[in-house]
């Protein structure tokens, strides 16, 4: 097992890097029942299950852990990883060989060691490796469970992680926290117990998807492009527009339905002004007619 080496001031630079790195990336970020870990942090210590399907994962658990739910936080790592990578280490990363019972009861125990006071967390992975999002049973392995039979009133928190392309240009991530799960279960009764819970929070992304708006999520955003970017496209869109008498009048109220039956295609006040130019045109076009007539 390779012990954590947690730094606070790496680990404060690194969070921002993995924040910009997400900005670059994803337009934002969608919480839901973030409440619900700030509430278990603040009672004690938390055992964080979720599953695991992109290498976006630990920057997207970083970032939850220091900007939005702050907490002291470490997580399990493959230990084959944390050598190619020693540097995670530094943020709180502590390794485990998953094929060695030896280094799996170590772990463990370390986990469970660390999980000694309110506001200390600890992150697990419980599939072990990167599977695909879609992927049903998530087939959780029982390092989790293990460590959560080693410490009296754990809360274990169950977490879905997912990404998705949404409305806008730039694809999602969702995070959707579980109530802490019952207590008193052990072995294989609760493991199953803790990817049941992670699978109900993943189908609640699910839902959220194809209804938004549905399941209690809150919108944190992470990309805005450059303030010039941003004035360019409303200066093109103002000198793309074509002049016609008495057009604007008329074009207004069919602006107007357009934006509120799609009210995201307006979100900067320029693109959705663009996407309903064709419909004053046709306005436009029809007045001239009438008056030659």
């Amino acid at each position: 097992m390779i012990p954590s080496a947690k730094s606070r001031w790496v680990t404060a630079w690194f969070e921002r890097a993995a924040h910009r790195r997400l900005r670059a990336s994803f337009g934002a970020l969608h919480l839901a029942g973030g409440e619900r870990l700030a509430h278990a942090l603040a009672r004690g210590p938390v055992l964080v299950v979720s599953n695991h399907c992109a290498w976006w994962d630990p920057l997207v658990a970083l970032v939850l852990t220091r900007r939005l739910v702050p907490a002291d936080a470490f997580a399990l790592m493959d230990a084959d990883n944390l050598r190619r990578l020693p540097f995670f280490a530094k943020v709180g990363a502590f390794g485990v060989d998953r094929g060695s019972r030896r280094d799996g009861a170590e772990a463990t125990r370390y986990a469970a060691d660390l999980l000694d006071r309110p506001g200390r967390l600890v992150w697990v992975f419980a599939q072990g490796q990167e599977r695909p999002q879609h992927e049903r049973p998530l087939r959780f392995m029982g390092g989790a469970a293990s460590v959560a039979q080693r410490v009296p009133g754990l809360a274990v928190v169950p977490v879905g992680l997912a990404y998705a392309f949404g409305a806008g240009p730039a694809p999602a991530v969702l995070v959707a926290v579980g109530e802490p799960l019952a207590v008193g279960l052990t072995g294989a009764r609760a493991r199953q117990a803790q990817q049941a819970a992670v699978e109900a929070q993943l189908a609640r992304v699910e839902r959220e998807l194809s209804q938004p708006g549905t399941q209690g999520f809150e919108t944190h955003a992470l990309a805005r492009r450059p303030w010039h970017e941003r004035v360019a496209e409303r200066l093109l869109a103002t000198l793309a527009r074509p002049f016609v008498p008495g057009l604007r009048a008329a074009a207004g109220s069919r602006d107007a339905a357009v934006r509120s039956r799609w009210p995201g295609l307006d979100g900067d006040g320029a693109r959705g002004r663009h996407l309903v130019q064709p419909a004053a045109i046709e306005v436009g076009a029809e007045r001239a007619r009438d008056a030659r007539a």
